[in-house]
């Protein structure tokens, strides 16, 4: 699907903040960024990244952060207070 399409069928532009440890030095945290559209409120690509994450990488996983982001909405009204000509 292109990515209108996808913002047609309620998908919204999802980020998630990954906090993690590191394999080697497991009192080190590291940050990984992941940014996809996906379908509010159960994320299930976020989901299912998270399961892959936690079948074949080794950092374990601290906490996830997400936000989520609507792009099409109804446009602002602004009102005038008055019109000038030149």
């Amino acid at each position: 699907m292109t990515d209108m399409e996808l913002l047609l069928r309620d998908y919204r532009l999802t980020t998630a903040e990954i906090i993690y440890h590191l394999p080697d030095h497991p009192a080190l945290l590291q940050t990984f960024v992941w940014q996809e559209y996906d379908k509010n409120p159960d994320f299930p690509r976020l989901n299912d990244f998270l399961a892959f994450w936690e079948r074949k990488i080794e950092g374990k996983l601290h906490s996830v952060n997400v936000t989520s982001c609507e792009f099409i909405q109804p446009s602002e009204l602004s009102l005038i207070d008055g019109e000038y000509k030149i």
